[in-house]
């Protein structure tokens, strides 16, 4: 916190006013890192077609996720879950909760119009497709932006979520 406050020219107090503690201060930073722009909006989930949003919002999302600061990014985090839980929960709590929770809706309005099967296990889809994701972007030899939002299609178009074709 000291270093972070130097750097920004305020003082510890500061920082401690707005975040708790360090992990909240990391996690904030985690957030500002990864674009706003690879998420549906709550509004969006409610008003759009789950297709119309997902072709929306992969060019970004696979522009983010092919991004070397991306893939450092999860390196850490995943490696500082079992150094550091109380970061892991706070990230989980504030970053990943919210955006699991709109791809639940979306999985959820998607299985209104048809396109995903009505007992799928929602937690389960949307494990596997954050996993393929993960696993994909720490490969030792990670995609390119193109190939990447191939990848994403082909995970999206296995959940149902995009339509088939080339």
């Amino acid at each position: 916190m000291e270093q972070v406050a130097k750097r920004a020219g305020v003082g510890k107090l500061t920082l401690y006013r707005r975040w708790s503690s360090k992990e909240e201060l990391l996690a904030q930073a985690i957030e500002q890192e990864v674009s706003a722009d690879i998420s549906p909006s709550a509004a969006d989930v409610q008003a759009l077609a789950p297709r119309e949003i997902v072709e929306r919002l992969l060019p970004a999302a696979a522009e983010t996720a092919a991004s070397p600061g991306f893939r450092a990014l999860v390196a850490r985090i995943l490696g500082s879950a079992v150094s550091h839980p109380e970061l892991m929960e706070i990230y989980w709590r504030h970053y990943i909760l919210p955006r699991r929770e709109l791809a639940a809706a979306l999985l959820r309005r998607a299985q209104q119009d048809g396109l995903v099967a009505a007992d799928a296990d929602l937690d389960v889809v949307i494990d596997m497709m954050a996993g393929a994701v993960t696993y994909r972007v720490l490969q030792p030899d990670p995609p390119d932006a193109a190939e990447m939002l191939r990848y994403l299609k082909a995970v999206y178009r296995q959940a149902g979520l995009y339509p088939a074709g080339p």
